[in-house]
């Protein structure tokens, strides 16, 4: 009996050792480790988005009490899923989402920048180049052939057609414009020979390079200079609301940013568990564009002139055509610390 009893007290006190542990003894005063949990929606899976990933790997959005979840969304979903409700935020472009907003009651703000170039470029079948950098061949080249141009309204599709019109090229006439719902299908566009260019961006990029369906980009969109390219943004009510949720959230996507210029080997190490299936050589590729081309923000600010950017090439394709206000588009009080 004594040998049951002192059994029964060793398992009551192990019992309270471990509750102590999992409370971090505090006292009685709750869990405070308990995360709150948000998702956000993303149209593909980018290395564009390596600053989210990093405050996920990092536990940056941990040490704000959150526990955040990508979700991958194709097809425009990565809006509407946020329009929805579905998820707390996403990571669009804020062309995209005004589209949405258009008689909204409870429209889509952008709230910090992630990637600040237009992280879209232009290949050709493997041996097809301009002949030279001017528009006049540039045009010519692109004259006559089909194009895997991604959605229609999408921030590719928009910027190549933004482009074409520039060039003088009909979109009707000289072109066509093939339009798949996912980014990633404009590989298999050219590699099954339907197609001859290509928009597209990294992982993308360098897969078809390895795969002999193109060459490098003859044309690169990130030449526009700052452009708010993919944002991360929530409800106008989620701001409201909870105020404090969206600052800690947007604490921890700069400190993403940050990470990712002050650290490229602790960046890669993020990239290569994001992407396992990626090749050495497919790593190295993909991070020497982003760098060169500084694709990454480097303190979240969405400016008004690197938005009309974004605007002026919605408005130029004809798909909008509504005035616009940066203040409602736009809220940068988290990452200004107002």
């Amino acid at each position: 009996m004594r040998t049951q009893n002192m059994k029964i007290k060793i398992g009551m006190m192990t019992a309270l050792i471990c509750g102590l542990i999992v409370t971090g003894c505090s006292g009685g005063g709750g869990d405070e480790t308990e995360l709150k949990k948000v998702s956000i929606a993303e149209p593909a899976h980018l290395t564009g988005y390596l600053p989210l990933y990093i405050a996920i790997h990092e536990g940056y959005f941990a040490e704000e009490g959150l526990e955040v979840e990508m979700v991958t969304a194709a097809g425009g979903a990565h809006v509407t899923t946020l329009v929805s409700g579905e998820v707390w935020g996403n990571i669009a472009g804020p062309d995209s989402n005004e589209l949405a907003n258009d008689g909204s009651s409870d429209p889509i703000v952008a709230v910090a920048n992630v990637v600040n170039r237009a992280n879209v470029y232009l290949m050709a079948e493997k041996g097809e180049q301009p002949e030279d950098d001017s528009e006049e061949a540039l045009a010519d080249f692109i004259k006559g052939k089909n194009i895997a141009a991604s959605r229609y309204g999408g921030s590719p599709n928009l910027l190549t057609r933004s482009l074409f019109i520039d060039l003088g090229i009909d979109l009707e006439e000289d072109v066509i414009l093939e339009e798949p719902a996912d980014v990633t299908a404009v590989l298999a566009l050219v590699e099954q020979g339907k197609s001859q260019i290509a928009n597209g961006a990294e992982p993308t990029i360098t897969e078809g390079i390895n795969k002999d369906v193109w060459g490098e980009p003859f044309f690169g969109f990130p030449s526009l200079g700052d452009y708010p390219y993919s944002v991360v943004s929530v409800k106008q009510s989620t701001i409201e609301e909870d105020p404090e949720l969206v600052e800690g959230f947007v604490q921890a996507v700069l400190r993403g940013l940050e990470t990712v210029y002050d650290d490229p080997e602790l960046a890669e190490e993020v990239l290569r568990k994001e992407f396992p299936t990626l090749s050495d050589e497919q790593v190295e590729a993909t991070q020497n564009r982003a760098y060169e081309d500084e694709h990454w923000s480097k303190d979240g600010i969405i400016t008004e002139e690197a938005l009309a950017k974004t605007m002026d090439v919605l408005k130029k394709t004809g798909i909008y055509d509504e005035p616009y206000s940066y203040e409602k588009m736009v809220d940068m009080q988290f990452v200004e610390g107002e």
